[in-house]
């Protein structure tokens, strides 16, 4: 036995120092060793990380509506600054669920770095952003405040825009309430065949394992469920009829006044009266009743929101947002022009907003003019190839009779108006790309219009984080 020792210790020798000499040339990975010293979470990350920045500006904020909300008994909480920040750095490099925040507090070095060490639970994140949804306006506006300070943002040109943001529901688990009254009489049906069946004595055409009561039940909660359902419908339907016959009976008075003063009947197609009640088209969603199936880039429907920000056309930061549950645009110039000017005093005033046909009417133009603002909407989709004459000349002079609508079009044929319409393009929608491709924020994880407004803005405060981060080391 002594002698196979001494032979398999003396074979080992030289394999030892041959190990010995090839690990002189490497730097040693030493996990074992205790630190002197306590270390410091400020020694993890350099001096321009995009974590060190969230945090010197969430410290800077005014978060006195957050910290009055915590009653201060029982165990000691988590500051909101701490968990404000987690979300916000979350938001901004695209983690999103508050089990990976979680998680991240122990896995990620700028996540440590944001705790501080500690490790709030998902409980907890999902909780805070939840609860403090209301407040993000405020310190979204509070951002953009700071902003200004540090000369990163000066109000003129505004972009706007929509995109559609996919809800956390599945467009098949939406109704329609044509759908519903089929499926009612299909159910009404079934219920009455199990009651039957329950009464005969013989019941050997039952399956086996089969409850009736159990199944009688599950389908008088469902139609329970669609009556709720077609209730919400028909509410939805009054609201849409109501608006639709304002706007009929607004048009109808023009073309009134008009055949009036000209003593000619107005020509074109009569607008048609809208029809009151429910149609078999209008749709539910049982998962998340405030989104709706809206179009999508590239074809087909989905179950979603439709996100708006006005974005500067100077730093691509984001001045104002929301949230619609209409599928197009036409509504959203009004709500985000008052938005513009509640912020005014502290961010100053627009000069010039730019949108696509998307938003483009006559009201529209009339609101911007209004508030004050020039209007620069495309009335029609422009060529993507147009002639180098057209791309190099000026228009006809305009009519004098021109409507709102062909002033707008000329205005925009011109070479100023080609030129500030260009900014468009590179300014609002590579923001959206951004936060789509690079944050990967693609659906919400909240449900509700109200939530979701909030998570948009929160998705949008995190992108002016980001986007100032960049802005101050140019």
């Amino acid at each position: 036995t002594t002698e196979i020792y001494t032979l398999s210790l003396h074979d080992a020798l030289p394999i030892c120092k041959y190990t010995s000499a090839a690990m002189s040339n490497f730097i040693p990975a030493d996990r074992k060793t205790d630190y002197l010293l306590p270390p410091s979470v400020d020694d993890w990350l350099n001096e321009d990380h995009l974590a060190r920045f969230v945090v010197e500006v969430i410290d800077g904020l005014d978060l006195s509506n957050l910290t009055r909300q915590y009653a201060g008994r029982g165990s000691k909480a988590h500051h909101p600054a701490s968990l404000l920040a987690i979300l916000v750095y979350g938001y901004a490099t695209g983690v999103f669920s508050s089990r990976k925040l979680e998680r991240a507090t122990y896995d990620s070095v700028a996540f440590r770095y944001i705790a501080a060490g500690t490790h709030p639970d998902h409980d907890t994140l999902a909780t805070f952003r939840r609860r403090f949804l209301d407040e993000l306006a405020g310190l979204f506006l509070q951002v953009l405040e700071m902003a200004k300070e540090m000369k990163l943002l000066k109000m003129g040109t505004v972009c706007l825009d929509g995109t559609k943001v996919h809800a956390n529901a599945s467009r098949h688990s939406a109704l329609s309430h044509g759908h519903i009254e089929k499926l009612e009489v299909q159910l009404r049906a079934e219920v009455q065949e199990l009651l039957l069946l329950a009464e005969q004595a013989d019941q050997a055409d039952i399956p086996d394992g089969m409850s009736l009561p159990e199944e009688i039940k599950r389908r008088e909660d469902r139609l329970a469920a669609m009556v709720v359902a077609k209730a919400k419908i028909a509410a939805r339907t009054e609201e849409r009829y109501q608006r639709e016959k304002a706007e009929y009976d607004e048009k109808m008075a023009r073309r009134a006044a008009k055949e009036k003063d000209t003593g000619k009947k107005p020509g074109g197609k009569q607008p048609k009266a809208p029809q009151p009640g429910p149609k078999d088209s209008d749709q539910i969603n049982l998962t998340d009743e405030d989104s709706r199936i809206m179009p999508v880039p590239g074809g087909g429907f989905e179950q979603a929101y439709n996100a708006q920000a006005a974005v500067d056309a100077d730093t691509m930061l984001v001045v104002a947002t929301g949230v619609t549950q209409a599928p197009n645009d036409k509504e959203q110039i009004e709500p985000m022009l008052q938005t513009l000017k509640a912020q005014t005093d502290v961010l100053g005033a627009v000069e010039r907003l730019i949108a696509d046909t998307g938003f483009s009417s006559e009201k529209n133009i009339k609101a911007c003019e209004a508030a004050h603002v020039e209007p620069l909407i495309a009335v029609a989709r422009d060529e993507h190839h147009p002639g180098w004459r057209e791309r190099h000349s000026e228009p006809a002079p305009l009519a004098d009779n021109a409507t709102l609508m062909q002033a707008m079009a000329h205005r925009l044929k011109t070479k100023a108006g080609r030129a500030r319409y260009a900014l468009r393009k590179q300014t609002v929608e590579p923001v959206f790309g951004i936060i789509k491709s690079v944050m990967g924020f693609r659906q919400f994880s909240l449900r509700g219009l109200q939530k979701v407004t909030g998570e948009w803005t929160l998705v949008c405060l995190a992108w002016n984080l980001k986007r100032m981060a960049v802005l101050r080391l140019q």
